[in-house]
């Protein structure tokens, strides 16, 4: 017989108790060594629309551009590190690689509908645009967001077909 340690923290306190379970004799895991993982390059994504097309197609879009632009200004005036680091991890996800970069836009369109994010939400969205998604494919992206956010998701769901009607029609 070998033993299982389960771990449970309770309270603010941090308080932990350690508790022994016996269990069945489970075989050892071996590891095995691994050939190394071939890594897409990863590269800059190759646009069909500039951010500046994509202004004058959409109102929503531009005031959003516009403030996004205006705002990073104040940030990059900070000359923080540590922002500039989180910025450049951020650059660096979206990157095409192993996944291409519309599919991770739209993992991102999800997250930040779960979350709850109108400015996350049009920036994952003008860029899946940029990059060629179609409305269809944005619309069901944001379908799988609504399941798995739930019914708060709603109000920033409207918003975004408000975005996707100006940039599709």
């Amino acid at each position: 017989m070998s033993s299982v340690a389960a771990f449970c923290c309770v309270g603010a306190a941090g308080f932990c108790y350690h508790l022994r379970m016996s269990t069945v004799e489970q075989p050892a895991i071996v590891e095995h060594p691994t050939a190394e993982r071939s890594v897409a390059e990863r590269k800059e994504p190759t646009y069909v629309f500039t951010e500046k097309a994509v202004a004058e197609k959409s109102e929503i879009a531009r005031r959003f551009l516009d403030t996004r632009l205006r705002l990073n200004a104040n940030v990059d005036k900070a000359n923080n590190f540590l922002v500039k680091r989180f910025y450049n991890l951020d650059h660096n996800t979206y990157l095409e690689g192993t996944l291409p970069a519309r599919t991770k836009e739209l993992m991102g369109l999800v997250a930040s509908a779960c979350l709850r994010c109108d400015d996350c939400i049009f920036y994952h969205a003008i860029q899946a645009y940029r990059l060629g998604v179609t409305r269809p494919e944005q619309e069901e992206s944001l379908n799988v967001a609504l399941v798995v956010g739930g019914s708060i998701v709603i109000p920033h769901l409207r918003r975004a077909y408000e975005l996707l009607e100006e940039l599709y029609g």
